[in-house]
């Protein structure tokens, strides 16, 4: 490219600088909400729920939840036979008397031999009334899990609930 003084400039560094500048301009996209229409962007990379090797332990015992609580409900939204590879999970927290959740008490366990605690892989995606997660996967096969939270009063629900991946 030749300047009106007559010099030429070259665009040597035009990569190195797009380089540079190529991360902060998608992290900037997607904070605008710019790149979520895009399917490759707005899905990510799945949230593995339950691994190969945790997926063939023993069945753990399923217990059953008959007594009638004060607590948070939890209510699986998702369909429960999906696609292992890719699907949506969406579970609602439903508040009791107007009493506030305690959310860091929520606990998400898949129900084998022995029980697997999974609340630390999901946590990042619970917010004030609902666990929203865009992409989970799960091995093939039928997968029990139990999950429990309580209100800032100390009273817990509890929900049972299985999905069966393909």
């Amino acid at each position: 490219m030749k300047l009106s003084n007559g010099s030429r400039v070259g665009l040597v560094f035009a990569p190195r600088f797009m380089a540079l500048v190529r991360i902060p301009i998608v992290g900037a996209l997607f904070a605008c909400g710019l790149l979520a229409s895009v399917p490759c962007f707005s899905q990510g990379q799945p949230i593995r729920l339950v691994s190969d090797e945790e997926a063939r332990l023993p069945d753990g015992r399923t217990a059953t939840t008959r007594a009638i609580t004060r607590g948070p409900g939890l209510k699986l939204i998702s369909p429960a036979d999906v696609v292992g590879k890719a699907f949506p999970v969406n579970v609602q927290f439903e508040r009791r008397g107007g009493v506030a959740l305690d959310l860091k008490s929520f606990k998400i366990e898949y129900l084998k031999e022995p029980v697997i605690d999974i609340t630390e892989r999901v946590r990042a995606k619970v917010n004030t009334d609902t666990l929203e997660i865009p992409v989970a996967a799960l091995p093939p096969g039928n997968h029990h899990f139990r999950m429990s939270l309580k209100d800032v009063e100390g009273r817990t629900g509890t929900a049972l609930f299985s999905i069966n991946a393909r």
